[in-house]
């Protein structure tokens, strides 16, 4: 890579600590095994050392993919300690799983195996807090401490500004708001601020008396000239400085920092379902369905013969709406209505309509019209969990009216979902309603996980399955 791209390339923040944290959670693993052998005075033989070894390296993979390593310090040691047990459980999971799989011939202690399971991730979590303790107790005693201004009396430096100050023990110590700005060109009220300093040129000397440590420049990305300014500005000085994008005037879907080539590139609206994500996504789906599509067959086959029973006309609906990316996809339905509307203008469902069949209603409250969208799931068209797929024309009518409506089809369609949980379903006969409901699905979108779909599936069980706005 030659200088010019050296200079355009931005890199992780990495500290030396980390590295430090990696080689002793390396320690901590190998050397709880040595003390489980000890316990159990089993002899140190070189069987031990392959499984040694191969679970150590599966924990750093696991490691780097749940970002232990790259955390924030100021981010919670409870999401910290959960970070190392799914990461020693995941590793310790897949070794046992290989040695099953190609029948490796081990005759290892079940004792040892016992104790080094639940020893090594409780001396890791142990460790990690220890640490913390220890650089907190310095910095919360005026060792190590920064203080910092933020240049940028808006929404998103009050932001900045709580976020810090709830976690004092980081050693940060506040110097000031600074603006040149009054409320009527952008800014928050000068007289309402608490620690508001001044403006730029006495934030710059104050810098250069050595006053400030860290500036931090919270200004739109409209003001691209002025921060240049201010930065070459502030290069006068020996402060680190911080540019603090407000990428919060976006509505952020899965943002991603990367680089290309050395070029940094933050992704604005993305799928969380990239790589391995979407794998694992598939394989939930995959096993959902494998327990619950043998308890649901009976009572679908019931309806089924009731709706033939009691209403002309097939069985099984299939309307086509929009999957993921905007593909057009045929969604699984039983019949709860005498019509079977499909064109570009879909009247919703509402309360006594007539075109309900003598089940329909019932169907459609208890959500029962919609077992059939297992199938879709076994095809791939839709995921069990999800943002619910709506009719094309509503699609079309909407992705006008809400801001954002369409980034809901960055994933699969589900069967129940976020907003299903909160109260979201049946008619929405307002915008407000169909605002709401598009909020959850945005939120689920940014904020999924396995645990998050669990959950959903959990409270669907017992709360999302029977609603009242259903028609």
């Amino acid at each position: 890579m030659n200088s010019a791209s050296n200079k355009e390339f931005i890199r992780p923040l990495h500290s030396k600590l980390q590295a430090v944290s990696r080689i002793l959670d390396v320690f901590i693993i190998i050397s709880t095994l040595y003390i489980s052998l000890i316990i159990y005075q089993i002899p140190n033989d070189d069987e031990y050392l392959l499984p040694c070894f191969i679970t150590t390296a599966l924990f750093g993979v696991f490691a780097e993919n749940n970002e232990l390593y790259q955390g924030w310090r100021g981010s919670p040691m409870f999401d910290e300690s959960l970070r190392i047990m799914f990461s020693w459980l995941g590793a310790f999971a897949l070794m046992v799983t290989g040695a099953y799989v190609f029948n490796a011939k081990f005759n290892y202690s079940l004792n040892v195996v016992q104790l080094w399971l639940p020893l090594a991730p409780t001396t890791i979590i142990l460790t990690h807090s220890i640490r913390r303790y220890c650089l907190s107790y310095l910095r919360t005693h005026g060792f190590n401490t920064r203080t910092y201004a933020i240049y940028g009396a808006n929404t998103l430096g009050l932001r900045l500004k709580l976020a810090i100050s709830e976690l004092p023990w980081l050693g940060f110590k506040f110097v000031g708001f600074y603006d040149d700005k009054t409320e009527q060109e952008g800014r928050l009220n000068h007289s309402e601020i608490e620690n508001y300093a001044g403006d730029f040129e006495q934030m710059l000397q104050e810098t250069k008396d050595g006053n400030i440590d860290h500036i931090y420049l919270t200004l739109p990305l409209t003001e691209e000239n002025r921060i240049s300014f201010f930065i070459e500005q502030l290069a006068d000085t020996t402060a680190s400085v911080n540019v603090v994008p407000d990428f919060f005037t976006f509505n952020l879907i899965q943002s991603k920092w990367s680089n290309i080539q050395g070029l940094p590139v933050v992704s604005v609206f993305d799928t969380p379902f990239n790589s391995l994500d979407g794998v694992t996504k598939r394989i939930e789906d995959l096993l959902l369905c494998s327990v619950i599509l043998p308890l649901i067959s009976i009572p679908m086959l019931i309806i089924a013969i009731a709706i033939k029973l009691t209403s002309p006309g097939p069985v099984i609906f299939k309307q086509q709406r929009y999957g993921v990316n905007g593909e057009n996809i045929y969604v699984w339905k039983f019949r709860s209505m005498t019509v079977c509307e499909n064109g570009d203008t879909i009247k919703q469902a509402t309360q006594n309509d007539r075109r309900l069949t003598s089940i329909g209603g019932f169907l459609r409250k208890s959500s029962l019209d919609e077992l059939p969208q297992f199938i879709n799931v076994l095809q791939g068209t839709m995921s069990v969990v999800g943002p619910r797929p709506h009719a094309i024309a509503h699609n079309e009518f909407y992705r006008k009216q809400i801001r954002g409506y369409m980034l809901r089809h960055k994933v699969k369609p589900g069967i129940t979902g976020h907003a299903q949980i909160n109260g979201y379903r049946g008619e929405t006969d307002t915008l407000d309603k169909m605002e709401a409901r598009i909020n959850y699905d945005l939120e689920y979108i940014k904020k999924w996980s396995l645990w998050l779909d669990i959950k959903i599936v959990f409270l669907t069980i017992f709360k999302g399955f029977y609603s009242k706005q259903a028609y």
